[in-house]
């Protein structure tokens, strides 16, 4: 197993092409609990290129039927990025200003349970704008958003076999 750079240009790019619409590959889970996981799976992928096909606790997306719980879940997709010692990406929380495109931010209540996954598509001073479905954005300010915490996950790399 070796470790690639992980493709932030082309998360991005991904990002910027499906935010305000649906790549028809995946299911849309607007409708079952919210897309916003989902998507920036979809936009990781589209960085690395590499899933984790382990069952449970890997990160996959195979169909509506066959995916991982990380995929579409905010606390799965934290643990699987935290916690992946096994092939495609991985992650360590850091601090707002350590954020870069292509990178995650996760909003959660005060009392820390996390809710949304907005996708990181560009940073400006002290300004971070994000992608995002159920409530589909492109570029907006992180500002805009209300909520009681936030956590920020920065993309070190990804394996591969």
């Amino acid at each position: 197993m070796y470790t690639k750079q992980y493709n932030r240009k082309e998360a991005a790019a991904y990002a910027a092409e499906w935010a305000f619409k649906r790549n028809p590959l995946y299911l849309n889970f607007d409708n079952m609990g919210g897309d916003c996981t989902n998507f920036t799976s979809q936009c990781i992928y589209a960085g690395s290129g590499v899933m984790n096909p382990v069952k449970t606790f890997g990160w996959y997306y195979y169909s509506s039927y066959d995916r991982a719980p990380a995929w579409t879940g905010v606390q799965y997709l934290y643990n699987f990025l935290i916690g992946n010692k096994g092939i495609g990406p991985f992650a360590q929380e850091t601090e707002r200003s350590q954020v870069q495109p292509g990178d995650i931010v996760q909003l959660g209540t005060t009392e820390g349970s996390y809710y949304h996954s907005p996708f990181i598509v560009a940073v400006n001073g002290n300004e971070i704008f994000v992608a995002a479905h159920s409530d589909d954005a492109y570029m907006r300010p992180l500002s805009t958003y209300s909520y009681g915490s936030a956590r920020f996950l920065k993309i070190e790399g990804v394996r591969v076999n």
